[in-house]
């Protein structure tokens, strides 16, 4: 029906929302919970349906972001949505068809629209868990999301890094990476998601220090003036389909490899990057578990790269442990901005920035190829990439002048003590990954876990081996329960047997 006015909803919610009144919604077959196409001029876009009697009979109200894009139509029309066009081609993927370009144009085209409820886009995410995607199929997928939003064009060759996740204390990786390469003056616009199913995202922990929300044209404004940058990709209006996959996602605790491939590579594309580092960490309770899968997930990404244009390296790395020694947003924050401005940190941490660092370098040319490690290593010992930072944050509007101490953590917290004298011989990156979630983290930025002992550190009886930080004391205790319960910290005595 045609004719209704347009109103603001004022209520944030997880998705597109439309008001209705009852007898409205009657007359249309409009239900709550149910989905309606609502545009004008022969633009349409979704929305889910609460029924509100104090909305007028001639009226529509939505939640912001809907409203935005209907704001200039005077009336707009609604009517229910069961299935949209491309809802065959979902049905044939579940069954386990291949689907062709246009399939998948039409299916992502429409899911950003809203035309798909999070039952209907869960179904595509998991149907990629039992049955990933072709060659081919991944193509079309990254190729229709791309499409179907913004494209951040840059005057000049465009780097970048990524890594796929999966290992506690990884996010502040790139805290490190993009100020170290754009201090030698290449251009590195780093977009990131947040947290799918670790206790930080790369954006996450930028936004400790600075503003990750910006538009596309501040985006490239802000990267042309100081070369690097670390934003939230899901402000940019980038690839949009990801950002409501990585919803779905987080909500079923599922990262499926070929989403996950697109999802990385729509995104590099949308900021028109041509030379990329992939990192893909390996180990026990990684992602990742073993270097043949590495290997296989190296293959897929490569392969795709060659298909889309872009020039790709790719790192396996170690993955078996934390990455440095904090997990959590605030606490990364801290220990990426201590780690800048001494120009050293923890090995694990400092070795795997450097590295990849140093990839891109080769791939620019800056760095002969097998030097790249020591001239990104001297751009941090040097003070270069602490400064090239200050930068950054300034940039993205946050305090160039902020110290690790000025960084709040959460008020709870409870220091684990080592049970026995010995070597600390493993450390449960599933395990410390659930609790740091349970402590708060990401959504309480001062959650999370401090490890002040790695693999193969000695320790005596009482030594701290972690510091759980929690948004509440409950939390803190469910925190504590699953460390203790599932062993997250091994100590191993040193003396094993005595014979005889």
């Amino acid at each position: 029906m045609a004719g209704f006015k347009l109103q603001l909803l004022d209520l944030e919610a997880d998705g597109d929302l439309a008001a209705l009144n009852p007898a409205t919604a009657s007359e249309i077959g409009a239900v709550a919970g149910g989905r309606v196409a609502i545009g004008c001029r022969g633009s349409l876009y979704g929305a889910r349906v609460i029924l509100a009697p104090s909305i007028g009979k001639d009226v529509v109200a939505v939640t912001k972001t809907l409203y935005d894009r209907l704001r200039d139509c005077s009336l707009v029309e609604v009517k229910p949505l069961e299935f949209p066009e491309s809802f065959d081609a979902l049905r044939r993927r579940l069954r386990g068809e291949p689907l062709s370009e246009s399939d998948y144009k039409r299916l992502v085209g429409d899911i950003v629209a809203g035309f798909y409820d999070e039952a209907q886009i869960a179904g595509f995410l998991v149907s990629q868990v039992f049955n990933p995607l072709g060659s081919d199929e991944l193509s079309y997928l990254i190729r229709a999301m791309v499409e179907t939003g913004v494209v951040v064009k840059f005057p000049e060759v465009v780097y970048d890094e990524h890594s796929i996740g999966g290992v506690p204390g990884n996010s502040k990786v790139a805290l490190l990476v993009v100020p170290i390469v754009a201090s030698h003056g290449l251009l590195i616009p780093k977009t990131s998601s947040r947290a799918i199913t670790s206790p930080a995202g790369t954006a996450d922990t930028m936004e400790v220090l600075a503003r990750v929300t910006f538009t596309p044209q501040e985006v490239h404004d802000i990267a042309l003036r100081t070369r690097g940058v670390i934003v939230w990709g899901g402000a940019l209006g980038l690839a949009p389909a990801d950002d409501i996959f990585v919803r779905v996602e987080r909500r079923l605790d599922i990262d499926p490899t070929t989403q996950m491939v697109a999802s990385i590579l729509a995104k590099k594309l949308a900021m028109s990057v041509t030379r990329l580092v992939v990192d893909i960490p390996f180990g026990s309770g990684a992602k990742v578990e073993t270097e043949d899968a590495a290997v296989g997930l190296a293959s897929l990404f490569l392969g795709q790269a060659k298909r889309l244009g872009l020039t790709m390296r790719v790192a396996l790395t170690y993955g078996g442990e934390p990455i440095g020694v904090s997990i959590g947003p605030a606490l990364e924050a801290r220990e990426a901005l201590e780690t800048l401005m001494k120009g050293e940190g923890s090995p694990s941490y400092v070795e795997k920035a450097c590295s990849l660092a140093g990839l891109v370098l080769e791939m620019a040319g800056v760095a002969p190829r097998g030097q790249g490690y020591g001239a990104a290593c001297e751009a941090l010992r040097s003070g270069a990439a602490y400064r090239k930072f200050r930068e950054m944050i300034e940039a993205q509007e946050g305090d160039p002048d902020v110290k690790p101490e000025d960084i709040r953590l959460a008020r709870e917290e409870f220091t684990l003590a080592a049970p026995r004298d010995g070597v600390v011989s493993s450390i449960s990156n599933r395990a410390v990954s659930l609790a740091a979630r349970a402590a708060g983290a990401p959504g309480d930025k001062g959650a999370g876990i401090l490890l002040h002992a790695k693999t193969g550190h000695r320790v005596r009886k009482g030594d701290p081996l972690l510091t759980i930080y929690a948004s509440s004391k409950a939390r803190l205790h469910e925190a504590l329960r699953i460390i203790e319960e599932s062993n997250a910290v091994v100590v191993e005595g040193v003396v094993v047997k005595v014979l005889p």
